[in-house]
């Protein structure tokens, strides 16, 4: 009797959740009231500076966008945007290329001198910003170890101008973003099987066409999110251009500091910041569409 009257019974609850809607769409908004509060957190100390830091490089000194034009109309503003670019540039490709060896040293070696080596990394990040690159500006002085080391070895014969410069910069910038490369990198390097590099050996692959067919691609997750970590944070970085460069040689943080502290001009420094969000939304976009999905993860999920 009741197995007859089952299929019954389920065609009215399937009709009764037709008639309510959609009962998945009902359970996903279900737990909705709990993120009031973190809405209300984000809308007050995020949105609503962000959108007042808009309206005033819209608005002041007058309404319009001539703030914005004046920032790539000046030739001293736009020397200011091909400084924080190139320099960003330069700290992701060095970092890049110094942190792939670190990070597959530290995959290769065994387990214990793997994670020495992983907190040696790991210090450098927690050791101080302003004591790292003050420790950069001693080194790189006219009197500091590093001229004094070339000059040692004949190298060069007067002391070479390596500070309050975008030479000093982008040392000082490299050294301080090499972690950010090592631990996204690190991390997808481990998860490689090397069954599949000895298979790519086996199948006739020589040792260099195994390295850039076969283990880069694995690594480009790592590469792609470890860049562009470190670029969105060099176009937004002021501690290290702002001791190691020079007022020649400025960026656009230190620029709109400039334009706040010294010439109360907010509305070119309220633009200058927006470029700069509007720039790492744009990256992030890119990021997300040209992100390749992992082989490995993808391989685990088949």
């Amino acid at each position: 009797m009741t197995a007859l009257r089952t299929p019954e019974v389920g065609a009215a609850d399937r009709q009764r959740a037709n008639a309510d809607g959609n009962p998945e769409r009902a359970a996903r908004w279900r737990g909705a009231p709990y993120l009031l509060p973190a809405l209300l957190f984000l809308g007050l100390f995020f949105l609503a500076p962000l959108i007042g830091l808009l309206l005033r490089g819209v608005l002041e000194p007058e309404p319009g966008l001539g703030n914005y034009a004046q920032l790539f109309a000046n030739s001293a503003y736009s020397k200011v945007l091909f400084n924080t670019f190139a320099v960003a540039g330069l700290v992701t490709v060095i970092s890049l290329l110094l942190a792939f060896p670190l990070a597959w040293a530290i995959t290769l070696m065994p387990r214990g001198w793997g994670r020495w080596l992983l907190s040696i990394v790991l210090l450098s990040m927690w050791t101080s910003l302003l004591a790292r690159t003050y420790s950069w500006l001693v080194l790189l002085q006219s009197s500091g170890v590093v001229n004094k080391f070339l000059m040692g070895l004949g190298i060069i014969d007067q002391p070479l101008e390596m500070v309050h410069n975008l030479t000093g910069v982008v040392i000082g910038m490299s050294y301080i973003m090499i972690p950010f490369i090592v631990l996204p990198l690190q991390a997808t390097m481990s998860a490689i099987d090397p069954m599949v590099l000895q298979a790519g050996s086996i199948c006739g692959a020589s040792p260099w066409r195994n390295f850039f067919k076969v283990f880069i691609p694995l690594c480009r997750p790592g590469i792609f999110s470890g860049a562009l970590m470190v670029f969105v944070m060099s176009l937004g970085y002021y501690v290290t251009p702002a001791l190691l460069g020079g007022a020649q040689n400025m960026m656009l943080p230190e620029f709109i500091i400039q334009q706040v502290q010294s010439f109360l001009n907010w509305g070119i420094a309220s633009a200058a910041a927006a470029l700069l969000i509007l720039i790492t939304l744009v990256l992030f976009y890119v990021y997300l569409k040209l992100q390749p999905e992992s082989p490995v993860a993808s391989s685990t999920a088949r």
